[in-house]
């Protein structure tokens, strides 16, 4: 874990640092006077700076937009704002960062999870749907990604595990809702669960920053889900047509509603199901955040968020605001109520 963030640069103002960040942009540049420079903008989980390149800008170019690098500067102030003044950078190895330290990442133990969904897909009865988790799961390239991966850019779960994580969670509630419903194909539901967002693996590019790759652009996640579903299917021998249109139905209506890009609309039980869950637990996971985040902004607690854009309301955390509410000394009760003299008549005690 890196032991100098952002946030720390405010007290090492007219110093030299030496750390580890990255690298959010990188533009060449030249002076009035045609001096060549580069203009950097580095970030970790706590914020940004601007940096500066004065001297051999020209030959410095070991490093790329989206690269951690280590770097020995002067912290010092241009026109109010706090920049650094690079003397030495050079590209980080791997094994000197840990990418927890530049992009969110879950609190869950990994580990944990994965082992959670696998115990999941082991409860399975119909071989079939328990064989195509397996192709899935078991396939290295997958599994390496699925441990990793957000669950979106900038929307819910958007941190390093967090669409495995989104999955875990949801196979929780699936489980337990599916035993209320005699109309619900548990296994059916459960792999509409862990197949739902499996495009995101190609749809989403992950390192000190989170983005859509060209392909997430123009073909999106739903279809690269179905394609990776149907890719895996053909591998399996005699797996019944009409459970493979069944598992891409619910692929292709996890998103409700055509206004939200879903190609179909949920028709079968559990596609209906999977869709309110994914976007029961999607609103659940903003709502922690939003309360974090206002928390973090110095909101007093018990007090209405700001305006939330992905709910299109502002929020109240029901837990704060009853505790604040408790803790609140009771007003007398001569305070609260005005006296009364035997004919009626109010007066002041």
């Amino acid at each position: 874990m890196k032991d100098l963030f952002v946030h720390d640069l405010t007290k090492q103002e007219n110093q030299v640092i030496t750390g580890f960040f990255a690298v959010a942009q990188k533009q060449r540049r030249t002076t009035r006077d045609g001096a060549p420079y580069l203009a950097l903008l580095v970030s970790d989980r706590t914020g940004q700076i601007e940096c500066r390149i004065w001297e051999t800008a020209s030959s410095v170019a070991d490093f790329e937009q989206g690269d951690v690098v280590k770097l020995q500067a002067q912290v010092c102030r241009y026109q109010e704002k706090l920049q650094l003044k690079v003397e030495k950078v050079r590209k980080a190895k791997p094994e000197e960062y840990d990418l927890g330290d530049f992009v969110p990442t879950t609190s869950r133990n990994v580990e944990d999870l994965w082992a959670e969904l696998n115990q999941y897909v082991s409860s399975f009865t119909n071989p079939h749907l328990h064989a195509l988790l397996r192709a899935f799961l078991d396939d290295p390239q997958i599994a390496e990604a699925l441990r990793s991966a957000p669950a979106a850019k900038t929307m819910h779960h958007a941190w390093i595990g967090g669409l495995l994580e989104h999955i875990v969670s949801l196979l929780g509630v699936a489980s337990d809702m599916a035993l209320r419903y005699p109309e619900i194909n548990r296994d059916l539901l459960l792999t509409g669960v862990v197949l739902h967002d499996i495009g995101k693996l190609h749809e989403l590019r992950w390192g000190t920053e989170f983005d859509y790759t060209i392909e997430g652009h123009l073909v999106g996640h739903i279809a690269i889900g179905l394609r990776m579903v149907e890719q895996k299917i053909s591998a399996l021998p005699d797996f019944p047509s009409p459970l493979r249109i069944l598992v891409e139905h619910l692929i292709l209506s996890h998103h409700g509603k055509y206004e939200f890009g879903s190609p179909r609309l949920p028709m079968v039980p559990e596609a209906v199901m999977l869709h309110y869950l994914d976007d029961l637990d999607a609103k659940m996971q903003t709502l922690r955040s939003e309360f974090l985040r206002a928390e973090a902004n110095g909101r007093a607690p018990g007090q209405m968020t700001e305006w939330v854009r992905a709910m299109e309301r502002p929020l109240l955390n029901t837990a704060q605001y009853l505790a604040e509410q408790q803790s609140r000394p009771a007003p007398e009760e001569a305070d609260a109520l005005p006296a009364q003299d035997g004919t009626g008549n109010l007066f002041l005690l």
